[in-house]
C-alpha cells in the first residue's frame, strides 16, 4: 500500500478500519492522536508550517494521525515491519540512570530508535517527498505514542494488554483504558479537547520541550509505574478513576502535542 494513495482516499480507509476494529485496539485512540496532532500543528514556526505544506499540500496533521495504526490491516505485510516502532518494553520501578541505559540497551527497531530515525529522514532533503511525508507522518504518531504512558510499559502484561479490568462494568484491559477509554470519556472532539488544553504558558512549555528525548519517555514511565500501581488486574473503573487520573491524562495530550511541535520546527526546515 503506497502512501500516496492512501492519500486519494484517505477518509474511505479510516471509516473502512474504524468498522473493522474496535476503536480501543489503536493507540492512543483516534481522538487522543488528533489532539496531540493538532496542538503541534497550532505551535508550528512559519518555516516549518510552509515545508510541512510541502509534504502534505493542505491536509492537517491530525488527518494523517492514526494512519500508522491504521495500515495494521494492511493484508499485503508491507508495513508488517513497522508493528514493533510503537512502543518499548522495560522493567517497572527502575531508576532513572537505569531506565535511559537500558533505554539505549534495547535491541532492534523500537519506539525510541525510531523516532529519532524519522527525525532524521524528515530532515534529509537528498530524500524523495514521499519518502519524508512517509517519515513525517511516522514521527506525528510515534511522538503520540511516546505520551500514551502504557506504550513505555512491561513485556510481561504487554503493555497493559493483558491486565484485565472492567470500565464502566463493560470489559475491558488496561491498555484499552489508556488508549481510548479514558479518552473518549472526556466527551470532546479532537478539535474541543485540543484547544481546552493548549492552555500553557511560555515557561513550562519550554522546560517540557527542551528536556532530551529520554526524559520525555521517562516522564512516561513514571506514570506508567503510577497506572500499574493503582491499577490491579481485574479492577473496576469508572468515575472515581477518571478523577484520579484526568490530570495526568490531560498532561500527556498536551505535552505530547508541545514536544511533536519543537520536534518538527527542527526538521521541517
Amino acid at each position: 500500500m503506497l502512501i500516496h494513495r492512501i492519500n486519494k482516499s484517505v477518509r474511505i480507509v479510516f471509516i473502512a478500519v474504524a468498522l473493522l476494529f474496535p476503536t480501543y485496539s489503536f493507540c492512543w485512540g483516534v481522538i487522543g492522536h488528533r489532539v496531540v496532532a493538532q496542538i503541534a500543528q497550532d505551535h508550528l514556526t512559519r518555516k516549518a508550517k510552509k515545508e510541512l505544506k510541502t509534504l502534505l499540500g493542505r491536509q492537517k496533521l491530525a488527518e494523517w494521525a492514526n494512519w500508522p495504526d491504521f495500515i495494521k490491516s494492511d493484508t499485503t505485510e508491507t508495513w508488517k515491519h513497522t508493528s514493533k516502532w510503537h512502543y518499548v518494553n522495560l522493567p517497572g520501578n527502575l531508576s532513572k540512570e537505569e531506565f535511559i541505559t537500558e533505554l539505549k540497551k534495547l535491541p532492534g527497531e523500537n519506539l525510541y530508535t525510531q523516532i529519532l530515525e524519522m527525525k532524521k529522514q524528515v530532515a534529509d532533503h537528498s530524500l524523495t517527498l514521499e519518502q519524508r511525508k512517509t517519515a513525517l507522518i511516522f514521527l506525528v504518531h510515534l511522538i503520540g505514542d511516546l505520551h500514551q504512558p502504557l506504550h513505555v510499559g512491561r513485556e510481561e502484561d504487554l503493555g497493559g494488554n493483558k491486565i484485565k479490568v472492567t470500565w464502566f462494568d463493560k470489559p475491558a484491559n488496561l491498555h484499552s483504558v489508556w488508549d481510548d477509554l479514558l479518552v473518549n470519556f472526556q466527551q470532546y472532539s479532537y478539535t474541543e479537547y485540543s484547544t481546552i488544553l493548549d492552555i500553557t504558558g511560555k515557561e513550562q512549555t519550554k522546560e517540557w520541550q527542551d528536556s532530551p528525548l529520554e526524559d520525555w519517555f521517562y516522564d512516561s514511565y513514571l506514570l506508567a509505574n503510577k497506572i500499574y500501581a493503582l491499577t490491579p488486574d481485574g479492577a473496576k473503573l469508572s468515575y472515581r478513576y477518571n478523577y484520579i487520573f484526568k490530570d495526568d491524562l490531560d498532561h500527556q495530550l498536551v505535552k505530547g502535542g508541545l514536544r511533536l511541535a519543537h520536534v518538527l520546527n527542527e526538521v521541517l526546515k
